[in-house]
């Protein structure tokens, strides 16, 4: 029976074993799935030692999608401009690299939610690596421009000349963005500390859709401010956690599973209702 694994530090909060279970039991592919936490300085070595047991394909979470991006020797189209990987395959002796979490955003975005990205005005909070995945596939969405702002205006700018010939991208400081914006998307790590964005409050008030990359059983506090501040449209990251998993399961296995049941199961499972 083919193994895959997650790799990750920490990890037994993972979900990615549960989802690949279920899409496997869907699909009627014979598969095992587990969670490996991986050492912060022996992330090549646990890998590798996966692999050599037989190992065909992992997910990598942080914080080591930077290094799966080095160790790769090939990478796809997306992981090179986000110059991160979330997913590896063991092609003989080749190790392929992708990153399916641009996708997995705009996915969740366009058919779980009918958010409208062509023509939009989009807001991308952060400037790491989860902005760095989502900035191409926004782009090529055909967004009427998309603002990267960050607390280091200079991260946001880096970024913005970078991508500038995918599409309409240039950077702010978060003090002076103005209520100017579609979709607010926030890709800090600022809700996994019970934290905020320091962004003007004014922003979400007149945004249409508030999304935030993280997710819990509760609503984050980005997306909690945004309903109180009368965004009507929110939603957090589960969905983007299942469709970025199905793409890295039709990268190893050829066949798309059914997204809507495992994204009910998990909400369910977090909510407990």
């Amino acid at each position: 029976m083919d193994t895959y694994a997650v790799f990750g530090h920490p990890i037994a909060h993972s979900k990615s074993p549960y989802i690949h279970a279920a899409f496997a039991r869907q699909t009627g592919q014979a598969l095992l799935y587990t969670a490996i936490d991986a050492p912060r300085e022996g992330f090549r070595d646990a890998v590798m030692q996966f692999r050599a047991q037989g190992g065909k394909g992992a997910n990598v979470t942080v914080p080591f999608k930077e290094e799966a991006y080095r160790l790769a020797g090939v990478l796809s189209g997306r992981a090179r401009l986000a110059q991160a990987v979330n997913t590896l395959r063991f092609d003989g002796a080749e190790i392929y690299g992708d990153n399916t979490d641009g996708a997995g955003l705009v996915q969740d975005l366009t058919a779980n939610l009918g958010v409208v990205l062509a023509g939009s005005r989009i807001l991308l909070l952060g400037a790491g690596g989860a902005a760095r995945g989502a900035i191409p596939a926004l782009l090529a969405q055909g967004p009427a421009r998309l603002t990267v702002a960050n607390r280091t205006p200079a991260r946001a700018e880096d970024l913005a000349r970078e991508f500038a010939a995918l599409g309409q991208v240039s950077a702010s400081a978060f003090g002076t963005l103005a209520p100017e914006y579609d979709l607010v998307i926030n890709a800090t790590s600022a809700s996994l500390a019970g934290d905020l964005p320091p962004l003007p409050e004014s922003v979400l008030a007149g945004a249409q859709f508030a999304y935030d990359m993280m997710y819990g059983a509760a609503e984050t506090p980005f997306l909690a401010l945004a309903g109180k501040l009368g965004c009507a449209r929110r939603a957090d990251g589960l969905g983007m956690l299942v469709e970025q998993a199905a793409e890295a399961f039709l990268l190893w296995r050829g066949v798309r599973p059914q997204t809507q049941p495992v994204l009910l199961a998990l909400r369910q499972q977090l909510t407990g209702c």
